[in-house]
């Protein structure tokens, strides 16, 4: 689509999401948690955001999959132009960005600064704007697009979020989002009550999965073999969770489509309040048992970790360092 039609179009979803979803912020209804607190007054709940974005680090990514950020190294392709969002909806008892998600780390920014930020991240040749973590800062997020746009963004939009998600806000992002990146962490309800105090997590993300499926469900990579849009779902493999793995992968064949992008993680490190039982990384067999079933329901666009995690990956970020991530 050419780029004077492209824009506009995304305006228009833009200010019709924020017509249609910032009635929901002074009673909180925009996450499956439904705090019902008026974050438009300066109440918080769960996620312990107002109505402004808090924002870690914006940054170029190189550890992103191949097709996001190109490279896991500065010297070759330009990286995702990454936003951290502080705050969380899910707070995850073993969360490796707990800086983030727990202790809310980060500087308040108005929506003009924000907008400020992807236009530099576009400017520093990012090949995309990777918004991590961005269900509870929706409404900032879409006030900093519309400005964005109006001052020439024009790279590919990521949405990257841990999939507990309302199934309105995403619908009304339709037109706007070129890239879903979300989580599917559980399937077990029990697993999801215990390590995320969501009991209802699965019932709530299976039906946005189905929706982002819906609105982006072929994954476009050009000549650069670099992603444009579409769906690329990540699982993160728990110690001692293999068979809840194997369970997601079937939910995804059978009710998406094994054409979708999927990312199977072994980076999980034991962090913040992370149980005793998972006290540990996986095991190289614990994966390979995910990745064989994976391969054996034909999934097209596979993106794997096959080796065990090194402590001196870049993986695990210190969000106080002036440089969270050390690349190699």
């Amino acid at each position: 689509m050419e780029k004077e039609f492209y824009l506009p179009r995304k305006i228009e979803a833009i200010d019709r999401a924020l017509d249609r979803l910032s009635s929901l912020e002074t009673s909180c209804q925009l996450c499956p948690r439904r705090c019902r607190v008026n974050r438009a007054r300066g109440q918080t709940g769960l996620c312990q955001t107002t109505s402004q974005a808090r924002v870690s680090a914006a940054l170029l990514h190189f550890g992103e999959e191949p097709v996001l950020s190109g490279s896991n190294r500065p010297a070759g392709n330009r990286g995702s132009g990454t936003i951290f969002f502080a705050g969380c909806n899910l707070k995850c008892l073993f969360c490796q960005n707990f800086q983030l998600s727990w202790l809310n780390e980060g500087k308040l920014v108005p929506e003009e600064e924000l907008a400020a930020m992807m236009l530099n991240l576009q400017r520093q040749g990012a090949l995309n704007i990777n918004l991590v973590s961005p269900t509870h800062v929706i409404l900032p997020i879409l006030g900093a697009l519309r400005i964005a746009y109006q001052q020439g963004l024009s790279i590919p939009l990521i949405y990257n979020s841990n999939g507990y998600e309302a199934i309105e806000v995403v619908e009304e992002l339709r037109g706007i989002i070129d890239l879903y990146l979300p989580d599917l962490k559980y399937i077990s309800a029990k697993l999801s009550a215990k390590y995320s105090a969501a009991p209802d997590y699965f019932e709530q993300a299976r039906l946005v999965l189905q929706e982002m499926y819906c609105q982006q469900p072929d994954l476009l990579i050009d000549d650069r073999q670099i992603a444009r849009q579409g769906l690329i779902i990540r699982h993160l493999v728990l110690p001692g969770s293999a068979q809840d793995s194997i369970k997601i992968l079937e939910w995804i064949a059978n009710n998406l489509s094994p054409s979708v992008g999927l990312s199977l993680m072994s980076q999980y490190h034991p962090c913040y309040q992370a149980p005793a039982e998972i006290q540990r990384e996986i095991t190289r067999s614990e994966y390979q048992i995910v990745m064989n079933r994976a391969l054996e329901l034909g999934f097209d666009n596979l993106f794997f970790q096959p080796e065990p995690f090194q402590e001196d990956e870049h993986l695990i970020p210190d969000f106080r360092r002036q440089n969270p991530f050390r690349w190699k």
